[in-house]
């Protein structure tokens, strides 16, 4: 099983006022570009787009960094795109670059004592929602349809019970064209931050209508090999050990899936269900499933638990350690304790914090501290923020060190063609001193400089770092003979 996966991650922007307690999410904008101005025009951290990438990507609005990742403006957001990653490591490693870089440039910038970057998924003052975003190679064969699929969303569904980021409140999303009932339940906490933002099983398009899978075909490689399975429903996350989770026990089931052999779990309305499990803190987390009637989240997770362990158990030191946190995490939920399994989820974490909190000062979970506190488990200041120290104190498993994480904030992953794509980068960079590569492109899947050949890189589980080699030293060449 070949294993290939991307996050894209958006940014939540907080500013605080000049008391240090309040926070406002205005001029967001405005510090989004200048921090992402800093970071390729004076950080020299990628190469600014040259050219129109599409249309809402005007020349400027983004690039490509150093590690063969991408960062840019997307919807009022600063997003950050991890490199094509071949291992889970380096995913984690890649996603946490992501978070590095767009700290330290607030703190090279004096701004960070007024200003923290947000890795969550909502805004409590708006109920809007920004997404982490995930991508997966698969071969062209895969059975991209309905019956094939529906494996995937039995097991992205509850799927969350690991997965989820965990937020304070919930943000009711009227999906009908009229309201039959404006009465809700009160939610003071759940376990997923997008969940209720799901309206649909499939659908191609990214914004307004949130899909559990997204039917959109761009493989950003050789279409007739490879196709991209994008997912939108994820929570981004803090935790380490919970996005290595959340990738790789996704990752074995699409492998599943290709070889014909993931459980066959219909559930009987997947946008509900995954609402009323997020809902759901006594962890008992029933599914109606077709045919057989309720199942818990647990179970469902434990049937491809057990697909994937009879398939994959000893084929990489990556699989047996997905197949180990997987049935690890399991067994754990089971008990039924989010103290249990806090060490490692997200959702469970936060919630013992905050609840640990509420406990002592006496508050309810509307109170309008509880939103700070959820908002300040997701600050990347690591002094502002609540989530960082508790990696620091060994409360909260890490997997990768600090100084795996600034090595990939500056060199792309070793195994997929980010390899040759960052080596790609760094040459240009290196080659603007001499005025020797004025124009250039950057794609996913190919490289341009100077209006010359294209160097595409169609195949991404290759590294290209040959025929980069070789491109370049051509390019050096033509560029030196027109001096």
């Amino acid at each position: 099983m070949k294993f290939l996966c991307g996050i894209e991650t958006e940014y939540g922007l907080l500013i605080r006022e000049g008391d240090g307690r309040g926070s406002s999410m205005i001029r967001q904008e405005e510090l989004f570009r200048r921090v992402r101005d800093y970071l390729f025009f004076e950080k020299k951290a990628g190469l600014i787009d040259l050219h129109q990438r599409a249309y809402d990507e005007p020349p400027g609005n983004g690039g490509f960094l150093r590690n063969g990742g991408r960062l840019y403006i997307d919807m009022g957001h600063v997003e950050y795109a991890s490199p094509e990653c071949g291992t889970i490591l380096d995913l984690v490693a890649m996603d946490r670059a992501g978070d590095l870089l767009l700290e330290e440039s607030l703190r090279e910038l004096g701004l960070s004592g007024s200003v923290s970057f947000i890795k969550n998924n909502i805004d409590h003052q708006t109920l809007a929602t920004f997404g982490s975003h995930e991508n997966y190679s698969v071969p062209r064969s895969f059975p991209f349809n309905e019956k094939g699929l529906d494996p995937l969303v039995a097991f992205l569904v509850t799927r969350q019970i690991f997965s989820g980021a965990g937020r304070v409140g919930a943000s009711i999303i009227n999906d009908s064209l009229i309201s039959l009932d404006n009465s809700f339940p009160s939610i003071p906490y759940q376990i997923s931050q997008r969940a209720d933002y799901v309206v649909n099983k499939f659908y191609q398009w990214v914004q307004m209508n949130r899909s559990i899978v997204n039917t959109r075909d761009e493989p950003l490689a050789d279409p007739l090999q490879f196709r991209r399975i994008h997912l939108l429903l994820g929570d981004s996350n803090m935790s380490q050990y919970a996005l290595a989770l959340k990738a790789g026990t996704t990752r074995l089931v699409l492998a599943l899936i290709e070889r014909g052999e993931a459980p066959w779990i219909p559930v009987a309305d997947p946008v509900q269900a995954i609402r009323s499990l997020s809902h759901d803190l006594s962890m008992a987390w029933p599914i109606e499933i077709g045919g057989e009637g309720v199942v818990s989240a647990v179970e469902i997770q434990g049937r491809f638990y057990e697909a994937a362990e009879k398939a994959f158990r000893g084929e990489s030191d990556d699989s047996d350690w997905i197949l180990d946190a997987w049935n690890g995490i399991l067994t754990d939920l089971e008990k039924k304790d989010p103290a249990i399994v806090a060490d490692r989820i997200d959702w469970a974490q936060k919630y013992v914090l905050l609840e640990t909190f509420r406990k002592e000062e006496g508050l309810s979970w509307d109170d309008p501290w509880m939103e700070s506190l959820d908002l300040a488990y997701h600050d990347l200041n690591p002094d502002t923020g609540l989530f960082y120290p508790l990696e620091e104190e060994g409360s909260h498993r890490r997997l990768v060190s600090s100084t795996a994480i600034r090595t990939a904030r500056d060199n792309g992953p070793a195994g997929t063609r980010a390899q040759g794509r960052s080596e790609a980068v760094v040459r240009i960079l290196d080659g603007q001193t001499g005025k020797m590569f004025n124009d250039y492109i950057i794609q996913w899947f190919g490289v341009q400089v100077n209006g010359g050949e294209i160097l595409y890189m169609l195949d991404p589980y290759k590294t290209y770092r040959r025929e980069v080699a070789t491109y370049f030293s051509e390019a050096s060449q033509t560029a030196h003979s027109g001096e």
